[in-house]
């Protein structure tokens, strides 16, 4: 077994110095698996070895092609098998012409596995799931795969623990019922988390915005915090001043809580327009970096002898159109180096500097091509270069640094075919495992070589 697979039940250290992404995945992964949204360490880091450093022409080779439902949910692939949620509109039902349309649309979201060789069917399960939410295509989340189990959140709330050889239902909660949330105008969106026995979720309802759950039978272990937005962000744990840190942003603050037991330990108010925490938090070599659509970004950091986090700098108030620093609506930033790097407000593709907010550069190559309000691109690296995921379906080789964006190479891999932002787009992260990316639309799955070979 490779060295760089994670424990079953410990918890692996990477990025800088004092502050170190924390997780743990199942036992038996392979390296190459992609379990779970960002990848196995949860980081966004892809580290097979053997991977191609240039497009072949006409672009990598497709392995196949998979016809399934719409949705945002990414795969994920474990153990020659990928898993991915999908939507089917009711027999006579439709979706409103308005994404911001909220009004109810009959319908079923579906788990699916697929055969991660050829694309095949394995198994799928099925159960009635009306929508009263904008951008209402289908699923948001990653499922997340842990030792036979398949761990799946819908846009309602509806959360279960699958047999991963079968469908098979092992147990399930409802967050409505079980909470009394009341769903999200974008649905729920925050990636569940494994921490050893514990499935941590963003859930929502008074006192437990995050709730942990026993992986094995679903009772709940802790519950934690109130807000009147959950918002839709993963639930992270990073390690700083010698301790376990569980993130938790919600529309209201970024909080720290005890991983085990859900104690809050600490909480830094951040009120944010129409509840979009979104984009995943994250770790620096001394604190935190978030970054948010219409707030902007705020770099946190810890000092030694304390446990509290300080603000090292905030974007000051500004319009959507005119920013700063980095205004990300859903990509997870890149930071390496003392920079960081990902898309703003209107798809400018940015550099910063970390330690105080300056902006080095920015570019529109690899997201829409233009300014685009939202416009995005998935940011994924491996060894010394990038894999970007454009809105417009391209796959780009790239190297980020302070002095540029250096485009390597670029092939159009997937259309987008979903119009809910008023233009097509593919908003759905893709995985990568077994040298391959795996990646889907609204229509379709698609999987492609990426090996040197």
């Amino acid at each position: 077994m490779n060295g760089d697979t994670p424990h079953s039940h410990g918890i692996r250290e990477l990025l800088l110095g004092k502050l170190m992404i924390c997780l743990v995945v199942g036992g038996g992964l392979r390296a190459d698996d992609w379990p779970q949204w960002l990848g196995p360490r949860r980081d966004g880091n892809w580290r097979e070895t053997g991977i191609l450093e240039s497009f072949p022409a006409g672009g990598p080779p497709r392995v196949w092609r998979a016809e399934i439902g719409a949705g945002y949910s990414g795969p994920a692939v474990v153990s020659g098998r990928v898993y991915v949620m999908d939507r089917q509109v009711a027999e006579g039902a439709s979706r409103p012409k308005s994404a911001f349309d909220a009004s109810t649309i009959a319908g079923n979201e579906r788990v699916l596995c697929l055969d991660a060789a050829d694309g095949r069917l394995v198994w799928q399960r099925e159960y009635d799931c009306p929508y009263t939410v904008s951008y209402a295509a289908g699923p948001r989340t990653t499922p997340l795969v842990d030792r036979g189990r398949v761990f799946t959140l819908g846009t309602m709330g509806h959360l279960a623990c699958q047999d991963a050889n079968d469908g098979r239902v092992l147990w399930s909660r409802d967050f409505v019922k079980d909470y009394g949330l009341k769903v999200p105008t974008w649905g729920v969106s925050a990636h569940p988390l494994l921490d050893g026995d514990r499935l941590i979720c963003v859930v929502g309802g008074e006192g437990s915005v995050a709730v942990a759950f026993d992986r094995d039978t679903g009772r709940e272990r802790w519950r934690a915090l109130s807000a009147k937005e959950p918002g839709y962000c993963p639930p992270m744990i990073y390690e700083a001043g010698g301790r376990r840190h569980l993130i938790i942003w919600h529309a209201e603050a970024v909080n720290g809580l005890d991983p085990e037991t859900g104690r809050v330990l600490w909480t830094e108010p951040w009120k944010l327009n129409y509840g979009m925490a979104i984009a995943t938090p994250r770790p620096l070599e001394d604190g935190l970096f978030l970054t948010c659509f219409y707030n902007g970004s705020l770099r946190l950091r810890f000092e030694p002898g304390r446990e509290t986090p300080v603000v090292a700098w905030k974007t000051a108030k500004q319009s959507e159109r005119d920013t700063v620093n980095l205004n990300s609506t859903m990509a997870t930033p890149w930071v390496e180096g003392g920079h960081v790097y990902g898309p703003c407000s209107y798809g400018q593709f940015r550099c910063l500097r970390l330690d105080t907010g300056e902006r080095l550069w920015e570019t529109f190559a690899p997201t829409a091509g233009k300014a685009e309000r939202w416009g995005n691109c998935f940011v994924v690296k491996n060894g010394n270069r990038w894999f970007l995921l454009s809105e417009t379906g391209d796959l780009i080789l790239a190297r980020l640094s302070p002095e540029g964006y250096e485009e390597l190479g670029r092939a159009h891999v997937i259309d987008p075919v979903n119009t809910d932002p008023g233009r097509p787009v593919v908003w759905s992260h893709p995985a990568f495992a077994n040298r391959r990316i795996y990646l889907r639309n609204d229509q379709e799955m698609v999987c492609f070589d990426l090996s040197s070979n």
